[in-house]
């Protein structure tokens, strides 16, 4: 586990009373306007939103002209990528049961890697005074919170690093578990080794590919484009994309396969081909039943019970009032071998 530490700045978060101080108006205007009421001049709108822009005030719902300090909510919210994916989901039930004893309430929600989704439900959120966020990033930079960082707004980034601000983040080294993955494809015999992930401008995506990448390097193995399959969502898009790769010329005898949707797609694909103990296969992440598979699935394992605990950790440090540092933490990856990982090349 590698922890670092950079600087970390709270400051009190902006009241309507700072709002109405700044543009000049009473504390009722600002009300009607923030509340979207047309019984304000056009003029004496504009001033009071531009003093929420400078001052980075967000209404609170539950609230229009009642004293705001320092109350908490009893409520966090975990925005994760996908729900439905069992890395997720092993996160999130990680934060419900640290915050069931202590009589938090989660909120929670899938990303799906939209941006703007992820604005939209993050500003919604802190407008009703979540006390704390753990967020799996979508966009390419989350510098758009930092207002609310500065008004006390307790975050921490899960799977992924923050960008543009200073947080707590639990992660793992993604282009090391890529490495591990492509290398142990390679120390089997395989010179043919195809990959299969998601879009690479997913920080997550790129880490893994850096790592297969780097494993070939290695080994003075050359990479073809023509085995690097990316963008991919779904296990339907990971069938489409073996099927293709089984029906070149010169198909691969290996696949990693760099998410455990695409695994379990490729999974699938593998063994309505009849292929599935010819071509080898490492998949990134782990799932129910994988060993159970015919072979069973090797993979490169990251310890969820681990980061959820981590991110648990640093959560409720944080709102329990630690104010040092921001730590990025890194959890250490496996490589679980089962029997698919370990099928050598035809001769």
């Amino acid at each position: 586990m590698t922890v670092t530490s950079t600087p970390m700045r709270p400051a009190p978060r902006a009241t309507m009373r700072d709002v109405a101080a700044l543009a000049g108006v009473s504390v009722k205007t600002v009300s009607r306007v923030v509340n979207q009421e047309p019984s304000v001049s056009p003029d004496v709108a504009q001033r009071v939103r531009t003093a929420v822009a400078t001052l980075g005030y967000r209404h609170h719902l539950g609230a229009s002209t009642l004293r705001r300090t320092e109350q908490r909510t009893g409520t966090v919210a975990a925005l994760l990528q996908d729900l439905s994916n069992a890395y997720s989901a092993s996160v999130l039930r990680a934060i419900e049961v640290a915050a069931h004893e202590r009589d938090i309430a989660v909120v929670a929600s899938s990303l799906d890697e939209d941006p703007a989704r992820e604005r939209q439900i993050v500003e919604g959120l802190v407008r009703r005074r979540v006390d704390g966020l753990v967020l799996m990033p979508a966009t390419a930079s989350q510098a758009y919170l930092q207002p609310d960082l500065d008004a006390g707004l307790v975050t921490v980034c899960v799977d992924r690093h923050p960008q543009g601000i200073s947080v707590d983040s639990v992660a793992v080294d993604g282009a090391r578990g890529g490495a591990l993955a492509t290398t142990h494809l390679l120390d089997h015999g395989h010179r043919r080794v195809a990959f299969l992930g998601d879009d690479l401008r997913i920080e997550t995506a790129a880490a893994r590919y850096a790592g297969y990448e780097r494993a070939l390097a290695a080994r003075e193995v050359a990479l073809e484009p023509g085995l690097v399959v990316t963008g991919l969502r779904s296990a339907a898009d990971a069938a489409r994309a073996v099927h293709g790769l089984l029906d070149s010329t010169d198909p691969p005898t290996a696949i990693f396969a760099a998410r455990n949707a695409v695994a379990e797609g490729a999974v699938r694909t593998l063994r309505e081909r009849g292929v599935a103990h010819a071509t080898a296969l490492v998949g990134f992440d782990d799932f129910a039943l994988a060993d159970v598979l015919d072979p069973p699935l090797t993979v490169v394992r990251q310890d969820v019970d681990a980061i959820g605990a981590e991110v648990v950790s640093r959560l409720f440090a944080r709102l329990d009032g630690d104010t040092s540092p921001p730590r990025a933490v890194d959890i250490d990856l496996e490589l679980v071998r089962r029997g698919s990982g370990e099928i050598r090349p035809p001769h």
